[in-house]
């Protein structure tokens, strides 16, 4: 960063400091101007004896603080929103060892591993455009593998990054190998539902291993825990950013060859996707670790837009259904549309939580999030009452009987969910309450997801 960039930071830091005492200042009466020049002298002292413009900042703040009960409340309040700023926009030299140049070189390398590991199967003659016919076989070993080829290294990773010890690691290892194992051994009966349940459980259920990487020594509290949830919201708004750039990418690069007499498809089929698909998430993840600042202010802003459409739509459909009064056809395609709007919905209800300031009364945005989650149950409980008709008609089946078991799971989640923000949102409880809840239930869903993957095969063959 510049030097005229670092002072431009500073003078932000500094805007923001004088307004909070100015809104402040009818309960206390200070002289900001006198303070402000006290500040800057600070900060000054700082900077010559060898600080960064925001450390120094960061400090001065500090001290003022021991002088200045504004000041004080100023650093209590946006503390760790200014040791976020702080990381964001140091130097080089001061990033610790595991970070900079490291950092970046580490995540290309395992990119670059996880790109080379889809084509593993290959060397064997098997071919991803054929994957979809073996799965009908019982096959399929891209179907099986394909979160297997990608979320091993990137738990790794983090793994690096966050420096685990070597219990840790060990488990995350075990863990992964005997999910290879199981998925690539099991002999799935041809044509089952159990083989594409276990093809869709399985990436939920290592997704909490990729937590616990992630977390590092904290997953067992909740900050640890919210942190990954944006983290994955975060990875998400990336990777989606850095697919239309390689589909815009790779549109121009056919166009190219074409023009020369060249058929690029089956490159771009064969290596380019796939290869780009699964090194993206690493990079991706790379993305969000070195760029935090800079997603921080558009993710809210994505919430914010999306949550207030999902939860009209989610009405308007409640409305319908008791305006027609006709009942909710739920078929494999209908049902699974239905909950991935669901999973959608509970999506952006984390990464509303995760992205909102807990000390903020509540406000009109909360309001908006209260009618998404009641919206959200309602819509559950039909399809609940749908699935359990389904069932009591034609019987038990592996796709029902996860459906049902998912729903249900769901329908506990939003439902102790809008209790909780209800009572915040009528200043009748607290919003770390509803952040607890949020995190510890978690790993009910990695927990659901194992057993679809592991006992379904044996109860329903």
């Amino acid at each position: 960063m510049s030097s005229m960039d670092h002072a431009q930071r500073l003078e932000e830091q500094i805007d923001q400091w004088r307004s909070y005492l100015r809104r402040r200042q009818a309960i206390h009466a200070v002289d900001i101007a006198e303070l402000e020049d006290h500040l800057r002298e600070q900060i000054a002292g700082l900077t010559d004896a060898g600080l960064a413009p925001d450390e120094a900042f960061l400090v001065a703040v500090k001290r003022m603080g021991e002088l200045d009960a504004l000041s004080r409340e100023f650093a209590c309040e946006h503390s760790d929103r200014l040791w976020k700023q702080l990381v964001a926009f140091a130097p080089e030299s001061a990033e610790p060892a595991t970070g900079g140049r490291t950092d970046a070189i580490v995540a290309f390398g395992l990119a670059v591993a996880a790109a080379l590991a889809i084509k593993l199967p290959a060397l064997f003659g098997l071919r991803l455009d054929q994957d979809v016919e073996l799965l009908d076989q019982g096959a399929g070993v891209y179907a099986r593998n394909m979160s297997l080829f990608v979320l091993p290294f990137l738990a790794g990773y983090f793994a690096w990054k966050r420096q685990l010890g070597a219990a840790s690691v060990r488990w995350l290892a075990v863990a992964f190998v005997a999910a290879i194992a199981f998925v690539n051994i099991w002999p799935f009966a041809p044509g089952s539902d159990t083989l594409a349940l276990a093809v869709l459980h399985l990436p939920i259920a290592l997704w909490l291993l990729v937590g616990v990487a992630y977390a590092g020594g904290r997953w067992g509290q909740v900050d640890g825990r919210m942190d990954f949830i944006r983290f994955s919201g975060e990875l998400f708004i990336y990777y989606v950013l850095i697919a239309l750039g390689g589909g815009v990418l790779t549109g121009f690069m056919a166009l190219l060859f074409q023009a020369i007499g060249i058929n690029a498809e089956p490159f771009f089929a064969f290596w380019l996707l796939p290869c780009c698909a699964m090194g993206a998430v690493i990079v991706g993840a790379w993305l969000v670790e070195a760029k935090q600042s800079v997603i921080e202010n558009m993710a809210p802003v994505l919430t914010r837009l999306f949550a207030p459409l999902f939860a009209a739509v989610l009405v308007a459909f409640l409305a319908a259904l008791l305006w027609t009064g006709h009942g909710l056809d739920i078929g494999r395609n209908v049902l699974i549309a239905f909950d991935l709007l669901l999973a959608v919905v509970l999506g952006l209800l984390l990464y509303s939580l995760s992205a909102r300031d807990p000390r903020a009364a509540p406000g009109t945005f909360d309001v908006v999030l209260v009618v998404l989650v009641v919206s959200a149950l309602l819509a559950d409980a039909v399809a609940l009452w749908a699935i359990a008709a389904r069932i009591s008609e034609f019987g038990f089946s592996a796709n029902r009987v996860a459906a049902l078991g998912e729903n249900a799971i769901l329908l506990v989640n939003l439902a102790w969910s809008a209790v909780l923000y209800i009572r915040f949102a009528r200043g009748r409880g607290s919003f770390a309450a509803l952040e607890r809840w949020q995190t510890d239930y978690l790993p009910v869903y990695a927990v659901w997801a194992a057993i679809v993957v592991v006992v379904f095969p044996l109860l329903f063959g």
